[in-house]
């Protein structure tokens, strides 16, 4: 079974989430047989790379909230992910554009690292004080290097803006066309769709529904056209 997640790095609900849903999974009787993949999705797409902001401020003219409101609400993240084991500074972290992020996580999944570095993209942003988007793109390299990639293969990456470009768009796309319009985004075996940081027990339930009503392949015609098998190919015999 196949669970995709629409997620942006910044997105203080995607760190809380994939904790919630990796605690339903480790519960899972099948977990070994279930595949994670990690899909883009931009939060702030319109940001210029270089426009960094203080997230209290990008809440606050964004949303129109006061500075105390959107303080009630990071000290209310904090918590939520505390609840999770999860690390999370409530002041002090900043706000930038993830497209290269995104590219970079691409580039993870072919080399069978994205799940080791969306969580400690994870970790770098909402819990640790250096920023992910005002120290270039090095920081980023230093992040990939510990999650097992290749520092120059990583820097080869962010240095073209056009590789994994179009895998970014795609997966956005897809999930536009899925009636993805803010994530987390949980979608199993293309079947069941799970929106939001849910509790865990939700996530249990939604991959046991979605193991339990895999459908068996059907076959299309169940006559016996020629084929060959293990015993090798049936020649037709001339009359």
């Amino acid at each position: 079974m196949r669970v995709e997640i629409w997620s942006d790095i910044a997105c203080p609900w995607c760190y809380v989430g994939k904790a919630r849903f990796e605690k339903a999974l480790a519960a899972f009787p099948h977990r070994d047989e279930v595949e994670v993949v990690h899909r883009s999705f931009e939060l702030d797409p319109g940001r210029a790379k270089g426009d960094v902001q203080p997230v209290i401020t990008m809440l606050t003219r964004k949303y129109g909230m006061s500075e105390a409101q959107a303080e009630a609400g990071e000290d209310n993240l904090g918590a939520q992910a505390a609840a999770e084991g999860l690390d999370y500074r409530t002041r002090g972290r900043d706000h930038g554009n993830t497209f290269d992020i995104h590219r970079l996580l691409h580039f993870a999944k072919e080399q069978g690292r994205q799940d080791e570095l969306i969580q400690i993209l994870y970790r770098a942003n909402f819990a640790e004080e250096r920023s992910l988007f005002t120290e270039g793109d090095e920081r980023l390299v230093e992040l990939a290097v510990e999650a097992g990639l290749d520092a120059e293969a990583v820097r080869a990456v962010l240095a073209d803006p056009s590789r994994y470009a179009d895998d970014v768009r795609a997966d956005e796309r897809e999930a536009a066309q899925l009636g993805a319009n803010g994530v987390p985004f949980f979608v199993l075996d293309r079947t069941y769709g799970v929106s939001g940081a849910q509790p865990a027990e939700v996530f249990t339930q939604a991959l046991s529904q979605a193991w339990g009503e895999r459908s068996p392949l059907k076959l299309v015609d169940q006559s016996d056209a020629e084929a060959c098998g293990p015993d090798g190919c049936a020649v037709p015999q001339q009359g």
